[in-house]
Parts: C-alpha cells; sequence; structure tokens
C-alpha cells in the first residue's frame, strides 16, 4: 500500500530554518512528486513549490528566494529546503505524488506536517 509521510516540521524563531522531507515507500511502481502544498487555518490550500514536466521548479510569489525544492529518485523522496522563515509561514505542509498504477497516474497525499513560525 503506498504511503506518503511528511516530516520535519517543529517550532522555529523567525529568520530559522527548517528542511521538510516526503517519503513515498509501499510501492515499486514509478513515482512521480509535483510538489509541496500548505495550509493555514481558515485559508485555502496553497500551491508553493512544484516541479514541471522538464524537472524546472516553480514558485508561489510568496515563497520564491527562500524556500527550494529538490528530489532524490532513488530514495523516492522529496524535500523542501526552508530558509529566512517568517510568521506567516506557519501551516500545515503537505506533499503531492503521483504514483503509477495501470497505466494511469494516481495522486497521493500524505497527512503533513506543521511549521509554527514565531515572531
Amino acid at each position: 500500500q503506498v504511503q506518503v509521510v511528511e516530516s520535519g516540521g517543529g517550532l522555529v524563531q523567525a529568520g530559522g530554518s527548517l528542511r521538510l522531507s516526503c517519503a513515498v515507500s509501499g510501492t515499486t511502481a514509478s513515482i512521480n512528486p509535483i510538489g509541496w502544498y500548505r495550509q493555514a487555518p481558515g485559508k485555502q490550500r496553497e500551491r508553493i513549490a512544484t516541479f514541471s514536466s522538464d524537472g524546472s521548479t516553480n514558485y508561489s510569489d510568496s515563497v520564491k528566494g527562500r524556500f527550494t525544492i529538490s528530489r532524490d529518485n532513488a530514495k523516492n523522496t522529496m524535500y523542501l529546503q526552508m530558509n529566512s522563515l517568517k510568521p506567516e509561514d506557519t501551516a500545515g505542509y503537505l506533499c503531492d505524488v503521483r504514483v503509477m498504477r495501470s497505466g494511469s497516474w494516481y495522486q497521493y497525499w500524505g497527512r503533513g506536517t506543521q511549521v509554527t513560525v514565531s515572531s
């Protein structure tokens, strides 16, 4: 059974850094990590960092220049390096992964990891 698990969140002071991980297990099928999203209480889910089909990266204006998305295909893991964190970055962070099954891509989400940035 496919499992997607985010980790690396926590409490950090403004200006600090965290590195989030998104690990996929339970399958030998092809995996396509799409990107990272976040959701704060009372707000809509926000797409913040993604990979394009050619492997290039895309960032929302709110995190551009501070966050970096990367992946290790050998480990089936995607990362989000977050620097210069701000209180407004406080949210639950989730990753979007696609897994190939019977010729089609299926979307999987983890349960998220909480990031809290204190001022």
